[in-house]
């Protein structure tokens, strides 16, 4: 394949929950880096192939560590592309991007691992080198959803029920 010609397998589409703090910006460039970089790398390129899917629509929402107490994940085929929508916990805002490349790594590549165990692809690849990622970041893209007010004590499963997991990225227009 031609690098000039790359085309893109991996959409990552990022989101929040917010409660009283703010919204993870630095994590999801972080998570988006890894993401991109994943992409963009021959080793993970070929590895997408063996799932005969063209596209995985990525969607992370970074929920705030007082309403994660699990990962959720929605892992579905539409209109033959992989939409596979998990959530995680965010990691305090003050840390700059690059002091989070480790957990953004770990994460992003643990979801595919999930994905990889449920469409039974072969094992991961190696995590590529990353490059540095840059301080300022223009274009991250991050679709918001408030809480709701209080409705009584958490379900065992985390915050976003599989419902709202599926949901979460409904409107947002690049998906």
């Amino acid at each position: 394949m031609d690098p000039r010609r790359h085309h893109s397998w991996l959409h990552p589409h990022l989101g929040t929950t917010t409660l009283h703090s703010p919204t993870p910006e630095a994590y999801l460039a972080a998570l988006r880096h890894v993401a991109r970089t994943l992409d963009e790398d021959p080793a993970w390129r070929l590895w997408w192939q063996a799932a005969g899917i063209p596209h995985c629509e990525l969607g992370i929402v970074a929920e705030n560590h007082l309403d994660h107490r699990r990962p959720s994940a929605d892992i579905r085929k539409i209109k033959g592309n992989l939409h596979a929508n998990f959530t995680c916990a965010a990691p305090a805002a003050t840390a700059r991007p690059a002091a989070l490349l480790p957990l953004a790594i770990h994460e992003v590549t643990g979801i595919f691992e999930v994905i990889r165990e449920a469409i039974g692809l072969p094992p991961l690849p190696p995590a590529p080198p990353l490059p540095a990622l840059p301080e300022h970041l223009t274009d991250l893209q991050v679709t918001h959803r408030t809480l709701p007010p209080d409705q009584g004590p958490l379900e065992p499963q985390g915050y976003l029920t599989l419902t709202q997991i599926q949901e979460f990225f409904t409107d947002d227009p690049t998906r």
